[in-house]
């Protein structure tokens, strides 16, 4: 994919989490515009609007008001248009069931957020390589969802283990 830029659409509703967010594009190489929309029915909203042009990808909170994010990403693979919008999921959580049912439900990619910023950044970018280097697609050009072994994005402590693409970072 060689793009000059590349659109993202964050949906959640904790202020410093999109603080963070928004810190950690400014390293990107690409330029990146960000919508931020802190609840789900304003995610469904803004996606569902025919006038409004899909993002590249969706950064999707777990838990927000109103309408959470496993009913926003349920609905969107019901639909027509959103079905096939890649969202990676961003949450607190790490729970196995969670991440089963969030892989199930046909999510690209499941992020647990860290709690210090510079492996915070370190993930986001590295989810956003992914995204820009181009990802696998099928026959009519879907993007397919990596195995589950490549499902969980993470950022791990180590001195000395290399970066398998796609899964896992590691900090030293």
């Amino acid at each position: 994919m060689n793009l000059k830029q590349l659109n993202i659409l964050l949906a959640d509703d904790d202020a410093d989490d999109c603080f963070f967010f928004r810190k950690a594009l400014e390293v990107f190489p690409l330029s990146t515009p960000l919508v931020v929309v802190h609840d789900g029915e304003q995610l469904m909203q803004l996606l569902s609007n025919e006038a409004n042009e899909l993002p590249d990808v969706l950064f999707l909170d777990l838990n927000m008001p109103r309408k959470n994010g496993f009913e926003c990403l349920s609905e969107m693979r019901l639909s027509e248009k959103l079905k096939h919008l890649p969202v990676i999921v961003f949450s607190t959580s790490f729970e196995q069931e969670v991440i089963n049912q969030l892989y199930l439900n046909g999510a690209l990619y499941f992020i647990r957020k860290p709690s210090e910023f510079s492996q915070y950044k370190k993930i986001i970018i590295h989810a956003l390589t992914l995204i820009a280097e181009g990802l696998p697609v099928d026959a009519n050009g879907n993007i397919l969802q990596p195995v589950k072994e490549k499902f969980v994005l993470t950022v791990q402590n180590s001195e000395d283990q290399s970066t398998p693409s796609g899964t896992t970072i590691k900090e030293k």
